[in-house]
């Protein structure tokens, strides 16, 4: 099959060439439970870029080259003797992480603390190729009419963003504020979870004009330009108090300092996208008793509600496809700021 795999890492982010697209093996069943997917759709994400640079050198372990890719769907291609729920041709997505089920973390619900937890494009081969091996229980079946191409960032970006604004969703009351820094490829999600399961009003803040347009499309009514002066503005629009929940998908670059200015009195604030530092004096955390709450990926539930929310049309994802030749292509439009919401690799 066809793969696209990573070499060497690029601290300075040179390329031209990030990953290198060759023949590799087919995967094979190994196991009764064993799945092979045909990939549909392989979402590019901030965090392959991140993998990309090296940052994640040295946090998990994995031996070079390997095939990156971790927001996966497609159909079901075979299966072990073991697997009962699903059969070639099924379209399914993929929870990003293969977890053994009896931890005491699993046994909570609470999938991505699992003790054994493998995650394919992290820390293994994931799916940036035509074919990708996973087990029965990190499936979920896609509703009708949604093809795997147009949710595949779902199984990452989609269910980061919607397990964040799920718990956002239960600290806002009517009248509250809701603040979303980074309309990206996840922002642009929980702003439509955000809508869709809670009573607040919601404002988005971004740098990007071609983010704010998006949040446009979307139907936000309050659009903030990402700057020096977008704590005042937020502020203004708050009534000079905060927001009860600001969700910070950019972690970086000022964001955290102006997220929790951002924050209300004893409100939250969210830290989904990462990069930058928290530095908090212990004083202003009494005095101030703001909540900072962190977040990875989410739950095999959340992907299930998620893909619900999907199916009925509720939250759409924005996407452009490249092909897997194009990878690299993709990377530096990613890299570039040029992806309006989520770009996907289509083998």
């Amino acid at each position: 099959m066809k793969a696209a795999r990573l070499y060497e890492y690029d601290p300075e982010f040179r390329g031209p060439e990030f990953l290198k697209v060759e023949e590799v093996p087919d995967p094979e069943i190994q196991e009764p439970d064993d799945v092979i997917i045909r990939i549909g759709g392989a979402g590019l994400c901030r965090t392959d870029l991140h993998i990309i640079e090296g940052i994640w050198r040295g946090k998990v372990e994995v031996d070079l080259p390997y095939i990156l890719g971790h927001e996966n769907a497609g159909w079901v291609e075979e299966v072990g003797r073991g697997v009962r729920r699903f059969r070639r041709g099924d379209p399914v997505i993929v929870h990003p992480l293969i977890t053994d089920g009896v931890c005491p973390a699993c046994r909570r619900g609470n999938d991505m603390h699992c003790e054994n937890g493998v995650f394919p494009g992290i820390n293994r081969d994931g799916g940036f190729a035509q074919y990708l091996l996973v087990k029965e229980r990190n499936l979920v079946r896609l509703p009708d009419g949604v093809e795997p191409r147009e949710v595949a960032p779902h199984a990452d970006a989609g269910l980061t963003a919607y397990h964040a604004a799920k718990k956002a969703v239960r600290v806002l009351e009517p009248g509250d504020h809701a603040v979303i820094i980074g309309m990206g490829g996840l922002g642009h999600i929980a702003f439509q979870v955000l809508r869709t399961l809670s009573p607040a009003r919601i404002i988005v803040v971004d740098r990007s004009d071609l983010a704010l347009s998006l949040a446009q499309e979307l139907g936000a009514e309050y659009r903030v330009k990402g700057g020096d002066d977008a704590v005042r503005e937020v502020l203004d629009l708050t009534g000079g108090r905060g927001a009860q929940a600001v969700l910070d998908f950019v972690g970086e670059g000022g964001s955290i300092e102006q997220g929790l200015a951002m924050t209300r009195n004893a409100g939250y604030y969210f830290v989904i996208g990462y990069g930058g530092t928290i530095r908090v004096p212990a004083i202003d955390m009494i005095f101030s008793e703001k909540n900072i709450v962190g977040n990875l990926v989410g739950t095999y539930t959340d992907l299930v509600e998620l893909m619900t929310l999907a199916g009925e049309g509720r939250v759409r994802l924005a996407t452009v496809h490249y092909r897997l030749d194009q990878v690299n292509q993709a990377i530096a439009d990613l890299h570039g700021g040029r992806v309006k919401g989520r770009a996907v690799l289509v083998p």
